[in-house]
């Protein structure tokens, strides 16, 4: 039968994955070659150059991870698992038996081709994919493309809280549960979501999320090693040589993980657990010569030490989007419990001692994957999709039913589709609709191609299937597509939502400063699809016709909770708009109107519209999410600069002690974490680095308005002395229009206002001193030129001894004017001291 509803599900997780289908209005586990309800995701490569995924790959890494003791080499192996914590990212992985690098989707496609493999009965090429609520666009657009590198032709995305939701949704414990608030508490293999949703009459509204990509089961696993098996290893081996040399340490740890893999999952369900190995079963030696074995006891209190704090972030996570949100855990209905590590009793005491007692009614293991048919039931096929599985000798109809409901009764209309249809169709047609219960049908109705509506009953709280017969006058039972529909009674999904704010760099008109703003309609939690508008920005330059070097540029990007005027780093780059001269029909002046129109569909692709009214011309784009390459380098400054404001709060004698050794060891331990691999760390580095900066900025608000106090009066009076020297009557009076002003914003201590005097204060100062500021800018440059990334330091070099000897031989203002607009051209923007003229004001 060919489907008009995609009816599959997969849960493409971080250590294991699993897919489910509908059937008979049930989701469904398939079950692995193994026969299980999930496999591992994870990938090998043999010396044949086969690819193995599932169980076999992960008996292959465990293989290479031990085997990588014997020569503390672990560069060789050719088994990868953990990959979508890099999905998105520029991170490959090298295949010595392809002898080729692999990347995070091209891996992630071969455990999808996989799942797709434990379908026997059909082809499947559409297909929704859970993906974490954390999960940023270009993570997401990464899975679409892993999706149809494994031969899907339509792919939807769901959160997986969501798919959790919708599967906890229909489970009969949780029928007096049905409405009021739930928190989905997702502890995956590598990823943690928690997601807070509303329940009302059974429609399910997710109304605020947040996560952690770098948070999961892997953290258990690496605190039972460094908690539990180093310790022991250290008292009863001498390892000194191998502690000391990082990347020894490193293969060592990997090695033994599967240890902790096992403890974890043993006393998720037992007292004690007994790690154990005989001798050889650990490849290697410690510096006396002596071959590693284990012997462990471990205890509830021993496992509960080392995983209490990996924990206690998801909870502190979680209790924080509660507290955003003005609830605590004794508000919640329902606390449900996805992933694993969610058996786990230390977790699920600590859960009920601070915020409540959770769920156990649906398996965390395939709840998800399960939760992804389900909506999957509800999501037509494409119609390109759709064409291809056609059975045009049948007489098509389109059934155009509600896929959920929380009523008991529903319109269905039905028609028949003559123009897909190739076989003759009667001059009557009836139609007669069943319930699969055979509780209930609707008789014969006679349809046409202009369509009919039935009236359906529901059975409540569970899927309900219809099947459809369809007659000719003599009674003759006409072969038809599709011959049945099903209706979910009980639950209703409301609309996906926004997991982040969605917006674009801008110069602030006020403070000159480039900072993210969101768009007005899409702001997290928004409803989508979305549309969003930002009008009145302006142009900084003029955009001359058939120049390519003339161009607006609009930075599209992701934002957290909070981050509204908050700096670049904060928030992740979606994609860069570029508008050239090439593409305007004729010259744009400078300070030009742009009105901005973005657009986001239900797989949260985003089009960006840019009206110019003087031009009266519209540019449209599909934003495509570009590959994150995170620069280490740039990475490296940004942790330098984090300390150097750490040494500031600290010089100014910041009062909030525990903050500022809180961030001094956060600090501590991102560092550590970008010296052990620069490049294969530098995404969960930017994560954590910008934890720590939100808390400097924070403390650094307390300190801001002195401060600023103090540079206010210091500017004034060196505007004064300068009014003095080179002013007139007319800037005078000015200089007395910012002393009234001063006067104000002094006692009221208002950091906006007295930013923004401090901004026209200065561009007068600049104004009135212009010519001495180019000389001063050009000796900056002079002396500290090596300082400076120029693209071309030969010609910047040229440039600045010119303008050194025209500062030595009666300046030109408007000469020192073009020498400088040339050196900042050859400057990065970040480097450029006026700041990008390129990005739209606002």
């Amino acid at each position: 039968m060919a489907r008009t509803k995609i009816d599959y599900g997969i849960d493409l997780g971080t250590t294991n994955s699993a897919i489910s289908r509908m059937e008979n209005g049930e989701p469904t586990i398939k079950k692995t070659d193994t026969l299980k309800d999930t496999m591992p995701s994870c990938v090998y490569i043999n010396k044949k150059k086969a690819i193995q995924v599932g169980d076999s790959a992960y008996n292959a890494l465990k293989r290479d991870r031990l085997k990588s003791m014997k020569n503390w080499n672990s560069e060789n192996s050719n088994a990868f698992i953990e990959f979508k914590r890099t999905m998105g990212s520029d991170k490959s992985y090298s295949s010595s038996n392809l002898d080729k690098e692999l990347s995070s989707k091209e891996l992630s496609a071969e455990v999808l081709k996989t799942l797709k493999s434990f379908v026997k009965d059909e082809n499947v090429n559409s297909i929704v994919i859970t993906v974490p609520a954390a999960f940023k666009n270009n993570q997401k657009e990464s899975t679409r493309e892993a999706a149809k590198l494994a031969g899907f032709d339509h792919i939807e995305l769901l959160q997986e809280p969501v798919a959790a939701s919708m599967a906890y949704g229909l489970f009969e414990s949780s029928k007096d549960k049905k409405d009021g608030f739930w928190l989905v508490f997702d502890f995956g293999g590598g990823t943690f979501d928690a997601a807070l949703l509303k329940v009302e009459e059974g429609i399910m509204k997710v109304i605020d999320t947040e996560g952690d990509n770098y948070l999961g089961g892997k953290n258990l696993d690496f605190a039972i090693v460094d908690e539990i098996i180093l310790p022991y290893i250290e008292e009863n081996f001498v390892i000194d040589s191998i502690l000391a040399d990082d990347a020894k340490k490193q293969s060592l740890r990997n090695s033994m993980k599967f240890y902790a893999e096992e403890t974890k999952i043993k006393l998720s369900f037992n007292d004690t657990h007994n790690i154990l190995s005989d001798l050889g079963d650990i490849p290697g030696e410690d510096d006396e010569g002596e071959e590693f074995e284990l012997d462990i006891t471990v205890t509830q209190t021993d496992i509960s030490n080392a995983l209490s704090p990996v924990f206690q972030k998801a909870i502190d996570v979680s209790n924080n989007l509660l507290e955003r949100n003005n609830l605590k855990g004794s508000c919640l209905d329902s606390l449900i419990l996805v992933g694993g590590p969610t058996f786990s009793p230390v977790l699920r005491k600590m859960l009920e001692a601070q915020i409540c007692k959770p769920d156990t009614s649906a398996d965390p293991m395939t709840v998800v994957s399960k939760g992804a048919a389900l909506y999957a039931s509800t999501v037509n096929i494409s119609d390109e999709v759709r064409e291809q599985t056609r059975d045009k000798t049948k007489i098509q109809l389109e059934i155009a039913n509600e896929s959920s409901t929380v009523e008991t009764e529903e319109f269905v209309p039905i028609k028949i589709l003559a123009d897909k249809t190739e076989g003759e169709i009667p001059e009557k047609v009836f139609a007669e609709v069943t319930r699969g219960d055979k509780a209930w049908s609707s008789g014969k109705i006679e349809i046409n191609t202009i369509g009919e509506i039935v009236e359906i009953q529901l059975n409540e709280g569970k899927t309900n299937i219809f099947d459809v017969v369809l007659y000719n006058d003599k009674g003759d039972i006409l072969e038809s597509e599709p011959s049945s529909f099903s209706v979910i009674q009980g639950s209703k999904i409301g609309s996906a939502t926004l997991p982040y704010n969605v917006g674009i760099e801008l110069k602030d008109r006020t403070t000159g400063k480039v900072r993210f703003k969101t768009i007005k309609g899409l702001e997290k939690n928004q409803s989508i699809p979305a549309i969003g508008t930002k009008n009145g920005l302006k142009t900084q330059k003029q955009i001359r016709p058939g120049m390519d070097s003339d161009f607006i540029k609009i930075p599209v990007y992701e934002g957290e909770h909070a981050s509204e005027g908050t700096r670049a780093i904060y928030n992740e780059h979606v994609n860069t708009i570029k508008i050239t001269g090439l593409e305007l029909p004729s010259l744009l002046p400078e300070n030009s109107d742009v009105d901005l129109t973005v657009n986001i569909d239900r797989s949260e692709k985003i089009t960006v519209t840019a009206y110019f009214p003087y031009l009266d011309f519209t540019h449209e784009t599909e934003v495509e999410s570009t590959t994150k390459a995170t620069d280490a380098n740039s990475l490296e400054n940004e942790i330098r600069k984090a300390k150097g404001s750490l040494i500031e709060l600290k010089e100014e004698g910041n009062s909030d002690t525990m903050k500022l050794q809180k961030i001094e060891s956060e600090l501590q331990g991102i560092e550590k974490l970008f010296d052990a691999d620069k490049e294969g760390n530098k995404d969960q580095v930017l994560n954590e680095l910008r934890k720590s900066l939100k808390t400097i900025d924070e403390l650094n608000d307390t300190t801001e308005w002195p401060k600023l106090e103090e540079t206010l009066k210091e500017e004034f009076y060196k505007l004064e002395k300068a009014n003095t020297d080179l002013g007139n009557e007319k800037t005078t009076q000015v200089v007395n229009q910012f002393r009234s002003q001063l006067d104000q914003v002094i006692p009221s201590q208002d950091v906006k206002i007295g930013t923004a005097l401090l901004e026209e204060m200065d561009m007068f100062f600049f104004k009135l001193t212009e010519i001495y500021q180019f000389m001063g800018m050009i000796k900056n440059f002079n002396n500290n030129f090596g300082s400076y990334s120029w693209n071309n330091p030969t010609k910047a070099r040229q440039l600045v001894n010119s303008g050194m000897d025209k500062i030595a031989n009666n300046p030109d203002k408007e000469e020192l004017r073009q020498i400088l607009i040339s050196l900042y051209d050859m400057l990065p923007n970040n480097e450029r001291p006026s700041g990008d003229d390129s990005v739209l004001v606002g």
